[in-house]
């Protein structure tokens, strides 16, 4: 695949709606070919390992790989394989590393060197791509130290977002709508729900309160850290609703804040709860946000159950996190 490929299959867009593009296909918000509107990064041909230009498949795999890797968990494996304890590592102990997260990642772990199953292709292992070098020279002889390949996973998450950010500010205002933040939140729902979705999203049109928001760069990247403390949050805003019985916009944004440490704009929340404020009486629907919110994260992280029955999964895994301290309060 191209560099234009492989974020096109990292970053869920629709066509943004100050574009004057007219959507293609036959499905609603049926995402086409060239659709990610900005240049092809940079950043992305370290995947390159020939220079051909090109995206192979072992390349992409370890791509997914590398993308799925939490940083805590990234931490551990670490100190696991850096059995001198001098805070870095050899070009075979991270491969040992590798397999091992590939392993926790479901797309990764059903091709076994990176291979398709059934599909002849030149022995090429996963390991092999050219950000390998970047970590550990042309000759492999350099090791590679924790503080590196952390910043390097930051930075891999920063780029994809800073390119589904450029696709939607198309006329570089260095902001994009309300309705264009209401469609990259809505982007990788369900079929079952996204013409539902979509309507809702449409008539931010309509809506005198919501129609001149603009969101910057900086609301946009804090809901994506927000988006990475799921766990946490849907713990908060699920036993919230339980105990009261509605989730309001003060609630949600204190939930951020108290048990997340990230705090949401009132344009953020304004967006969010026209959209998943199902009947319009001014609390959110827990079940449906997570739900979408999920199914962003499943390509590149180990999805989790919804509802009520992941709430109860959700306690048993932080019944100790001190972050929890939020509901007492």
């Amino acid at each position: 695949m191209t560099p234009a490929d492989l974020m096109r299959a990292i970053v869920p867009v629709f066509p943004p709606s100050e574009s004057t593009r007219v959507r293609e296909g036959f499905l609603r918000g049926e995402r086409v070919p060239g659709e990610l509107l900005c240049a092809p990064s940079k950043f992305f041909m370290l995947f390159d390992t020939n220079n051909d230009g090109l995206i192979s498949f072992p390349e992409y795999i370890l791509f997914v790989t590398l993308l799925s890797i939490p940083e805590s968990s990234f931490s551990v494996a670490f100190k696991m394989f850096d059995l001198n304890n001098n805070g870095e590592i050899d070009r075979d102990e991270f491969k040992k590393v590798m397999n091992l997260m590939r392993s926790e990642n479901k797309q990764a772990a059903r091709h076994r060197d990176g291979r398709r199953v059934g599909f002849k292709a030149p022995d090429q292992s996963v390991e092999n791509g050219g950000v390998i070098e970047y970590f550990f020279g042309k000759d492999g002889q350099t090791c590679l130290r924790h503080e590196r390949f952390v910043q390097f996973l930051r930075d891999l998450h920063e780029e994809i977002l800073q390119l589904e950010f450029a696709h939607y500010d198309c006329k570089l205002r260095g902001t994009i709508s309300a309705k264009d933040f209401a469609l990259s939140l809505v982007a990788s729902a369900d079929l079952s729900q996204v013409n539902k979705l979509l309507d809702r999203v449409d008539e931010i049109g309509n809506e005198p309160k919501l129609r001149p928001i603009r969101i910057t760069y900086k609301e946009f990247k804090d809901f994506a850290e927000l988006r990475k403390q799921l766990q946490f949050l849907s713990l908060a805003i699920f036993t919230y609703g339980k105990v009261n019985g509605v989730l309001t916009k003060r609630d949600f944004q204190r939930a951020a804040s108290k048990v997340c440490g990230i705090s949401i704009t009132d344009n953020v929340v304004d967006v969010i709860f026209h959209v998943f404020d199902t009947n319009r009486d001014g609390s959110i629907s827990p079940d449906e946000f997570v739900r979408v919110l999920q199914r962003r994260e499943r390509d590149t992280a180990r999805p989790r159950e919804p509802g009520f029955k992941g709430l109860i999964t959700c306690w048993k895994n932080c019944a100790t996190a001190t972050k929890c301290s939020f509901l007492a309060t």
